[in-house]
């Protein structure tokens, strides 16, 4: 490796791109490295150049194919970086973690790996391998920092992911998870909660509490009571206007946390509860704590409580050993639970799972088969009960990035309280991201609602003020650094979405 030829970075300042795979934790770990890069001089390299000083590959190892994606993108790189004497590149998250030995073996030219544990070494460990002129491999077996309490580029100035913890407890057979980001850690409440006043003072008005299990915080400090009692706390800040979690564990959803979610007005009407799979046996070596019984009782308490809430779910397809009566079982589930959305996987082999050594391994087609029809029921249900939402007046708050066809459609998008996606008439006053409109709905599709009428009422907002400022200072910078990562849940505001990987 050659030393740094600064002479290839725009403006003489080393520019960088992260590349983001998985779920939500990985969403939020990137913003951190973002953070970590822009506090060390780095700034983001123009959307669109393809042409970054430093590449950062933040991966995911939940997926079959991981390694395939991830290699079949350093291949493309390493001729790019064989032309540009400084160019580096990075690996760090999931994958990294599990391949430590492997990646550099089968692809020479990257500069640094790093695990999930120690995201905070990025600039150090980039800087060494420039100075040394040698690959570094750094990989932490437990966590070095809490990843909240490092720099961080949020890639919305309205809406935030606030994580309360790190790591899992559970012992699911098709996950890898836990052996990769290790045992459940939780903040203390103070520290989230002066998070999230940080973040109000600045102008969010929206946060995700975010962790591995979410609802299960509160078990690493001695408090099964821990999560209603923050959704509670949260309802107390004032500027606080939207609250959301993700993801629950069926195991740990407790009557608690279903009043705090009723009875704190900031708290949404939205709740995302992984399924997996409908079937009593498939859920036994699923290794999952609950049984379809269970499941739908949280369903109806919920209902009970919160009548319009929306609620969706993950759902795996295929499990080895799966029949064709266990998957009409979570048919039945689907049917009885009427999810707003559901997130739905064909199963895929995990390495290092014990599920990929299971005996009944489903063949391709036949999984392909369920998965259609699975599919095909829950299009049907999300547009049978986005229907019920017309002629409701709902208030949204403006997002950015959601609408793909809004240009065209002279139609602006935002997020109702429930999540649910609504594309919405133009009005003639300026509405800004992260601003309120009021607006009935007219119409509903199975993944988005519209509504065409005249926009009912704009309330303007510290976070459209925030947006505002925030835009301004960016365009007022010399170069471009707005890259944006994949619309896998990022903040703008935060839809419903699920792990990603089905692990929850």
């Amino acid at each position: 490796m050659s030393s740094i030829d600064r002479s290839q970075s725009v403006g003489g300042t080393r520019t960088y791109e992260v590349r983001t795979y998985g779920c939500q934790m990985n969403v939020h770990d990137s913003e951190r490295l973002s953070g970590l890069l822009e506090d060390a001089g780095y700034v983001r390299a123009p959307e669109g150049a393809d042409e970054a000083d430093v590449v950062v590959f933040n991966t995911c190892a939940v997926r079959e194919n991981a390694d395939n994606k991830l290699y079949g993108n350093l291949g493309h790189l390493a001729p790019k970086k064989a032309s540009r004497p400084g160019m580096q590149i990075a690996v760090g998250g999931c994958l990294a973690q599990k391949d430590r030995d492997t990646i550099l073996k089968r692809a020479p030219w990257v500069d640094v790996v790093f695990g999930t544990h120690n995201i905070g070494k990025l600039p150090v460990l980039l800087e060494r391998a420039r100075v040394q002129e040698e690959a570094q491999v750094e990989i932490a077996e437990s966590l070095e920092a809490f990843p909240s309490t490092l720099p961080t580029r949020r890639e919305s100035a309205y809406a935030a992911w606030v994580s309360i913890s790190v790591g899992c407890n559970n012992t699911c057979t098709f996950c890898i998870v836990p052996a990769l980001r290790g045992k459940e850690k939780d903040r203390r409440p103070g520290d989230i909660l002066a998070e999230i006043e940080a973040l109000v003072a600045e102008g969010v008005s929206e946060i995700t509490l975010l962790g591995q299990n979410v609802n299960a915080y509160g078990s690493d400090i001695g408090d099964r009571e821990a999560f209603s009692k923050l959704l509670r706390v949260c309802g107390k800040i004032d500027g606080l206007e939207r609250v959301r979690f993700t993801s629950p564990h069926p195991r740990d959803f407790t009557d608690d946390v279903i009043a705090a979610m009723a009875e704190t007005p900031n708290v949404m009407p939205q709740l995302h509860m992984p399924l997996q799979s409908g079937s009593d046996p498939v859920l036994k070596a699923m290794r999952r704590s609950y049984r379809q019984e269970r499941f739908l009782g949280i369903i109806e308490k919920v209902r009970a409580a919160i009548p319009h809430a929306a609620i969706s779910t993950d759902i795996i397809v295929g499990f080895p050993g799966e029949t064709e009566e266990d998957f009409q079982q979570t048919l039945h589930v689907v049917r009885e639970a009427r999810f707003a959305q559901a997130f739905t996987f064909q199963y895929s082999k995990r390495p290092g799972t014990p599920a990929a050594e299971m005996d009944g391994q489903i063949p391709k087609k036949v999984v392909q088969e369920r998965y259609e029809r699975l599919v095909a029921l829950q299009e049907e249900i999300s547009w049978e009960e986005n229907k019920k939402q017309v002629g409701r007046t709902l208030e949204l708050m403006v997002a950015e990035g959601e609408g793909r066809k809004d240009g065209t459609t002279h139609r602006l998008s935002g997020r109702a309280p429930d999540s649910r996606l609504v594309h919405f008439t133009k009005p003639d006053q300026d509405v800004r991201p992260g601003d309120v409109v009021t607006v009935e709905i007219t119409y509903a599709a199975p993944h988005h609602l519209l509504a065409e009428g005249p926009v009912l009422d704009v309330r303007r907002t510290r976070a459209g003020d925030a947006w505002e400022k925030r835009n301004a200072a960016e365009k007022a910078k010399p170069v471009g650094v707005m890259l944006g990562l994949p619309k896998i849940g990022a903040p703008e505001p935060l839809p419903a979405v699920a792990s990603g990987c089905g692990c929850d």
